[in-house]
């Protein structure tokens, strides 16, 4: 870090002396002998750190630290004086100054003091840098990526986003599926509406029949009062149902009921009442299996899949680990209010070389483990789970709850190559023993796979 300071001092001598120290310290300096001149300058150039004298004549101290604080609101204020006073502290710290030295100082507690002010300041600039890398990937409603197909599938949402057509969200656990269904009812014209999400494998066939239609006052034994069901209190909004295909059968058609008529009957209800809510799925498994073994219905399944978004995992999308190991580094720094501004080269390697069975939501698991464990600003191998460690590179990972099929995992292995050599076919070619022509092939085929799905 260049780190400039701005000296100020009346006194010719002290101010000298200061100089000559923190330019052997390796800073860049700029002395001044007014108050006046010294905010003149703070509108002009820019500083890291302010070393200032407290009485001075006609601009003093306490002014220097009023401008600072108003044109260069990220240095910080050192006041060194030669009057010093414990309400005069009180003030200065008050209004924002780093450290207060009273005269004559310690040119070692000088030093000390400017090297914190450096490291806080150097802190605060890192977080800035890491928050601005981070916002220049994140979607406004708070997906970050930067993975062509991840952007592929945000365009395509804000495309159905305003049509209140169903949509299907498929994808491994911890893909983020419902970060998507609540970016689809933030673009939607339901906005200003309620957003309701329920998890229906969590929850018994009776218990999630009257958490979703709700009952009448009578309806059974403890039903002591009418109870709005959840598609009804999402009127006006979108009903998210996570892990749909969990759902009982006999469930699946009450469900397909209140998609094809628009309305939902209470539990112990005679009247119908009329049900404006927009429903979003989302499952992790096979739903053509489910709908093979006849575990779903395929008349709702083509209901609910009027648009299928399937999210990739993060072995799949493994350029936005780095960018989301930094979201998440943000995230805990700040609610831990920890100073942890960054991930070693060896953890960042570890990550990129993980299979991340659990995906993005084991990501940030451990990420907050890190920051939590964390003694400095950066987080390394060891505050890391021993498992995690020790865990190994490659994993045969199952797609939808089953395994994948040889063409799945082969492109798979051919996206990883293309990584590690950093999209160079000819390499990777090299490496999977094929010619680059079979390899351009192979791409090529599934690029005509995604387009067509």
């Amino acid at each position: 870090m260049d780190a400039r300071l701005l000296i100020v001092d009346d006194e010719e001598i002290a101010l000298s002396n200061l100089q000559h120290v923190m330019e052997k310290e390796g800073y860049k300096v700029t002395a001044t002998q007014s108050g006046e001149e010294a905010v003149t300058l703070l509108e002009t150039q820019g500083f890291d750190v302010v070393l200032t004298d407290l009485r001075m004549e006609g601009v003093d101290g306490m002014d220097v630290l009023k401008a600072s604080r108003e044109r260069q609101p990220d240095a910080e204020v050192i006041f060194i004086t030669g009057f010093a006073t414990a309400e005069s502290a009180v003030q200065a710290l008050k209004h924002g100054a780093f450290y207060y030295i009273a005269k004559p100082f310690r040119l070692d507690e000088v030093r000390k003091v400017v090297a914190e002010a450096l490291a806080k300041v150097r802190l605060r600039n890192e977080n800035a840098e890491l928050r601005r890398e981070v916002e220049h990937y994140r979607d406004g409603d708070g997906i970050v990526t930067q993975d062509v197909e991840m952007q592929r599938l945000l365009d395509m949402a804000r495309q159905i986003a305003p049509t209140d057509c169903s949509v299907l969200i498929t994808g491994e656990s911890g893909t983020g599926k419902e970060l998507f269904a609540k970016y689809l009812h933030r673009q939607s014209n339901r906005a200003d509406g309620p957003y309701t999400a329920i998890n229906c494998g969590a929850f018994s066939e009776q218990l999630l029949t009257n958490e979703l239609f709700g009952h009448e006052k009578g309806a059974f034994t403890g039903a002591t009062t009418l109870k709005k069901g959840l598609i009804e209190a999402s009127a006006g909004g979108t009903l998210f149902l996570d892990e749909v295909t969990e759902m009982a059968p006999s469930m699946q058609v009450k469900l397909l009921r209140v998609l094809q008529e628009k309305e939902v009957l209470r539990v112990g209800g005679t009247r119908a009442i009329k049900s404006d809510v927009r429903v979003l799925a989302a499952s992790n498994r096979d739903v053509g299996e489910a709908i093979r073994n006849s575990s779903f219905r395929d008349d709702l399944y083509f209901r609910l899949n009027v648009v299928n978004l399937r999210i990739p995992s993060l072995a799949q999308r493994r350029g936005d680990i780095p960018l989301l190991a930094r979201h998440f580094l943000l995230k805990y720094a700040s609610r831990m209010k920890k100073p942890v501004t960054r991930i070693s080269s060896e953890v960042l390697a570890l990550l990129m070389d993980y299979p991340f069975p659990g995906n993005v939501r084991e990501l940030e698991n451990l990420i907050e483990r890190g920051t939590a464990m964390a003694q400095g600003d950066v987080i390394e191998v060891a505050h890391l789970p021993e498992s995690f460690q020790k865990a190994e590179g490659f994993s045969l990972r199952k797609i939808e709850g089953r395994l994948p099929t040889l063409e799945e995992q082969e492109q798979t292995y051919i996206t990883r190559v293309l990584e590690e050599v950093k999209g160079n076919q000819t390499v990777a070619a090299q490496i999977l023993g094929i010619n680059r022509a079979s390899l351009w092939r192979k791409l090529k085929a599934r690029r005509k796979d995604q387009s067509e799905s």
